[in-house]
This record gives C-alpha cells, structure tokens and sequence, in this order.
C-alpha cells in the first residue's frame, strides 16, 4: 500500500508540535509553584514507580482494577506499534519486516495479541460506564458518562479497530503474513465479502489511524487524560514518608502562612492537580463525602486545576489570579465548609493509584485561614485558648495531669533506671473515660516487669489537634516544648495509649529532631504477650468482639496486627471485623480536630460507623483510640442501643490478666 507522505509529514509536525507546546503550557503552570525536594533517593523513588505506576499496585485493590492493568500495559507495549507506524509514514521504506523474521514475526503476533486485548478492555469500560456506573464515578462536575471519557475510549477503539482492518486487508493482499491471528481472521472475512476494494480499505484504515492517533495524542494535554503523561512522574515524586508529614513553618516577621492562592502551592501540589484521573476512589472511602457533607477530596485536587488553569494567564505575567482558591462554591474555588469537613483520616491518599496528597493540600489551606485570616469555626476559639493557655482541649489546670495514678503511688520518670516514658496525653489523663484505660495499661505494665514513670503536671499536648486544624504557630510551640523536655529529661523510649500521640511524637517531632522509639500500646503488650512477659490465667469473656481499626494508627502508621493480636491472646480467639477495616477502615470522625467540633452538615460520622457496627451483631465493640471510645460510646447512645460495651484492648487484656 502506498503511502502519501507529503500530506503526511507536515501533518505530524503540525500534529507533534502543537502537543509539544500544550505540554509545555500546562507544566509551564506546575513551575509556577513553590519550591519542594522530592528529588531524594532516586533508588527508592524509582522502585516505587515501578510498582505503583507500572505494576498499578493500588489499582489492582479492586476487581475492575484488571480490565485497566490490562489496558495500561496494552497501551505501553503499543508505543511501539504505533512508534513503528509514524516512522512508517514519515520516512519511505521504513518497516520493522527488516528485522530478523523471528523478531519481526513475534513482535507482529504479540502487536496483533495485545490490540485485541485494548480492544476487548475499551468495550468493558464502556458498557461499565454507560450500563453500570458506580456511583463514584459521577459527582456534581462530572458524570460516568460524561462526553470526554466516552470520547477517549471511542478514540481508542477506533485506533484498534483501524489497526486490524489495516492488517488484514494486508494480508488479504498478499502483502503481510498469517502470523497475525485476530488480523488473519478479519482477512478472512474480507476476502468472503464480495466488492470491497482491498486496497481501498487498506488505504482509508491507515488514513483513520493517523489522524485518529494524532488527534489523541493532542487532545490529551486538554483533558483530565493529563494523567497519562504526568502519572508515572508523579508516581516517582510521590512523598517517601507515611503519614504524610507537613512541612514545618517558619514564624518570621513578612512570612506568609498557609496556602491561600493557587500559586502558594508547592510544584508538587500542582503535579498532582495534572495528575487525578478522576477515578473517584478517594470520594468513595471519604467519611465526609459519605455522611453528606461538602468535602470531596476529589473535587478539591479537580478545584485545584481549575483554579490554576483559570488564572494561568496573569500568573504567568506576575499578576494575581482573578478566581479565588478559597471562596464561594463553584469549580475553581475551595468552601470553606470542605476544608473544615475533613478528619485527616488519610483514606484518600492511601487509595490513591497515582498517589496524590489531598489532606495535605487541605491542611494547607486551613492554616491560611487559622494564621492569616483567623477564620474557623466557633467552636474552635475556646480549643485554640485552652491549648496555649493549659496545653489541654479543656482547659483544666496542668497539675491535675497526674492525678489518676493516685491509687497506683508517684510514678515519676528517672532517666536510667525508669524503661518507658508513659505518655498519657490529655484525655489519658483528664477523660473520665480513658482514665480507665491509663490504669488498665499501667496495671499490665506493672504485671508485665516493665518499669515505666510519667512527667506528671510537666506533659504537655503533642499538639496533634491543633497541626490538623492549621493552628501550626500553636504547634510549633508545644513540639518545641515538648522536644526539649525529653532530651532534658533524658527520654529515649515512649509509649502511649492513643493514635494520634504516637503518630505526632513518632513522625511530627522528627522534624524538630527527637529520633526516639515510641510505642503505641498495642504494640507493646503484643510484644511482651510474645515475649512471655505477660501471664493470662483466664480469657476475657466480652461476647462477640468486633475491632475498629484507629486511622491514626492502623492507615497512617500501618499498624493493624498488633491490636488485633492483644484481643485474640486476650479473649481465645480473633476477633470479628467491620465490613470496611485496615486499610479501607471508615473514620470514627473525631480525627482532624473534629473531636472538639460539632457535625452540623449532613449525617454523623460516628453514627455510620455504629450502624455498621451493629449489623455484626457484637456484644462488645473494641477500640484502640481515647477518641474512637469517645465516638463509639457517644453512637451507641444516640442508637440507643445498652447492651453492647465499647472497651480498649488494653481493658481487655487486663480483665484477662486478673
């Protein structure tokens, strides 16, 4: 078949050019953002690469996460097929029939092969979509079927099917092999049908393919279909820490604080906006999303992108963007009621598939808001006072910290002879309810030998509350504080009962220079339950025992095995699971700082959270979280439901050990 290649050739440097400069414009727009170092560990970034973009780890969580493995790697190997076929175009006598037959012949089967199986993935998409869309597909920007998805995998079908209409007219020539199965086949049809023009069909298929691709390949940078250039780069500049740590700030007179314009974000902020392929998994664990409130992680990063294409143009020129980031609902603009809906439960970042940081963005802009603006919720005025005032949510006065251990005797921590720095934190030690749980852990830790001791009046909150919140000039203080009195003291070893202690003073306080070992409680009583330490003459009957899983401690930290194990060692046997646990646990919603807020939009977390619960039907629900007993406790009366106990482990295990 013969190829025009003077129509050809100024095409394709048309074609190629103007994606050059799209390219160009859209990551002209990523450099707009602030300085980041997410060029460390190349050995580490790479490996991550390789199994979160090209082995699509996180997209193979779910079942239909195949059909897309399937097509990704259909379309990676097809680079070559259609590398081959602009060559082809471009330059006269160009064929990969030069290389070695074997080669050759392997490498148009497999062509031929994997063409099919884009083929049959594209179709499944399409009737997923338009036949049964999941519900996460569609929000109020977009819909499962909305014209631009439709398109692309009309796009792509077209190329394939061009592709085999092209081989097989070939071959119905005599012009190429039979070592093409499916192409063989349609050639078989071909020459059963009487009055077609094989060469014809030859030359038309060509002509669809080469206008179809280079259509593609331009339309991409224009689309949400960014992803496929910006994915597997994102995947490598993805953050190496988890949790995802934010960045400290600096109080200095002239700085600014937060994130309150689309062009304060970091580059890698804006990478990730370019980056969302609007799979809608992160809309669909989110607990706000769920219980109807405005928050759509989704829709912040798609808000984020339109922000910063709308108000390109003047960034560009040094000017100020015209759409506000924060502001009025509509695309482009971020509610407040979104930011100030989230509990940092981070199961947007950990479903992710091409690991975008959506809370971070988030904290981001509540700390413009806090710092500069001094803007939040009302309820947040009297937390703010309290915690830099008394370094407590409530208020009360430091030196009743210690008090709980009145019945136990004074247990002050001395540096060399004392093991563990037991960290009680604020509802450890004012709660009425945790102080419950304190006891029951300092009761195993004195069964188990282990020799621990308090700071008594002189603990101060990590702050955890107050860094979700934005209030980093609050934090900023108490880590200070608090990094200080450990190396005064001479602390090398912490343990504590709750989550979101453990994640501040192991991942938060290392940006302020404490490298010690802490400990989540759960962690410790598994290990000394391993180790023999602790002897269990009885289990602990509670019934039915069904875990849930804190997101501070088992999402951000990847702790999951450990509580599950003191309840099994505790009670006989594991115990039962909520439909939505791990790493797909639902939030009690107290994270985040809305434990001191109140839910005035849409249903309560912790109430949906309950309801599943009951549909175990458990006699005790367990928990491993000060916060996460607050919650549960609290959803259990608002069902009114009695009968069933919301206990720690650390209760059960004691009750096993009396």
């Amino acid at each position: 078949m013969a190829i025009n290649h003077s129509l050809f050739i100024p095409l394709f440097v048309v074609a190629v050019a103007t994606f050059c400069f799209s390219c160009y414009q859209r990551l002209q727009l990523v450099a707009i953002g602030s300085a980041e170092d997410r060029f460390d560990n190349p050995g580490e970034r790479l490996a991550g690469m390789f199994s979160y973009a090209f082995g699509q780890k996180r997209v193979l969580t779910r079942p239909y996460g195949f059909n897309h493995f399937f097509l990704f790697w259909a379309f990676m190997l097809l680079l070559i097929a259609n590398g081959a076929f602009l060559l082809e175009g471009l330059f006269p006598g160009f064929s990969l029939a030069a290389l070695p037959a074997p080669i050759h012949h392997g490498l148009e089967f497999i062509f031929d092969i994997v063409s099919l199986v884009a083929l049959v993935s594209v179709v499944i998409a399409f009737v997923r979509r338009v036949l049964f869309p999941p519900a996460y597909l569609g929000n109020d920007y977009t819909s499962a079927r909305s014209g631009e998805a439709l398109l692309i995998l009309a796009m792509i079908a077209t190329l394939m099917i061009a592709f085999f209409l092209l081989n097989a007219a070939q071959i119905a020539m005599g012009q190429a092999g039979s070592w093409k199965p499916v192409s063989s086949a349609v050639a078989a049809l071909l020459n059963g049908s009487t009055g077609i023009p094989l060469e014809n069909v030859a030359a038309v298929s060509w002509w669809v393919h080469a206008v179809v691709l280079l259509l593609f390949m331009n339309f991409l940078p224009r689309s949400k279909h960014m992803h496929i250039l910006t994915a597997i780069p994102n995947c490598y500049f993805r953050s190496l820490e988890k949790p995802n740590v934010q960045p400290r700030e600096e109080f200095k007179k002239g700085n600014r604080f937060g994130v309150s314009a689309v062009e304060q974000f970091s580059w890698k902020d804006l990478l990730d906006s370019l980056s969302c392929t609007e799979c809608g998994r992160c809309q669909d664990l989110c607990p706000a999303h769920n219980t109807g409130k405005p928050l759509n992680p989704r829709r912040i990063v798609h808000d984020i992108k339109v922000n910063l294409m709308d108000n390109g143009a003047a960034l560009k020129k040094g000017d100020r963007g015209i759409v506000p980031l924060i502001g009025p609902r509509g695309e482009g603009s971020n509610h407040e009621d979104a930011l100030w809906s989230c509990t940092t439960c981070g199961a947007c970042t950990s479903v992710c598939p091409v690991l975008i940081e959506q809370m971070p963005k988030i904290v981001k802009m509540r700390r413009h808001l806090v710092q500069e603006k001094a803007r939040f919720p009302e309820e947040l005025l009297n937390l703010f006072e309290n915690m830099e005032q008394r370094s407590n949510p409530w208020g009360i006065a430091p030196s009743d910290r210690g008090k709980w251990a009145a019945q136990l005797g004074e247990r002050p921590f001395k540096a060399g002879e004392t093991d563990y720095l037991f960290f009680v934190g604020c509802a450890g030690s004012f709660d009425s309810r945790a102080k419950h749980v304190t006891v029951a852990l300092a009761t195993i830790l004195d069964k188990a030998g282990v020799s621990w001791g308090i700071l008594g009046r002189e603990e101060q909150c990590c702050g955890d509350s107050v860094r979700r919140l934005g209030n980093e000039f609050v934090f900023d203080k108490m880590a200070k504080e608090n990094v200080a009195l450990f190396k005064e003291r001479g602390v090398t070893r912490i343990v504590t009962q709750c989550p979101h202690c453990f994640s501040t003073l192991k991942n938060d306080y290392r940006q302020y220079g404490l490298e010690i070992e802490v400990l989540h409680h759960s962690q410790l009583i598994a290990k000394l339950v391993e180790q023999g330490k602790l002897k269990l003459p009885k289990q602990a009957d509670q019934g039915k025992v069904v875990f849930h899983d804190s997101c501070y401690l088992g999402r951000h930290n990847d702790t999951f095995e450990a509580p599950r194990a003191v309840l099994k060692a505790a009670t006989g046997k594991a115990p039962a699971e909520f439909e939505r646990n791990q790493e797909n646990g639902f939030c009690c919603g107290a994270g985040g700082g809305r434990m001191w807020m109140e839910e005035q939009i849409g249903s309560r977390i912790n109430l949906e959270r309950v309801k599943e619960a009951l549909r175990q039907q458990p006699d005790t629900l367990c928990v491993s979280c000060p916060y996460c007993m607050t919650m549960m406790e609290d959803g259990l009366k608002d069902e009114g439901v009695e009968q069933v106990r919301v206990k720690d482990i650390a209760e059960v295990m004691a009750e096993a050990m009396a």
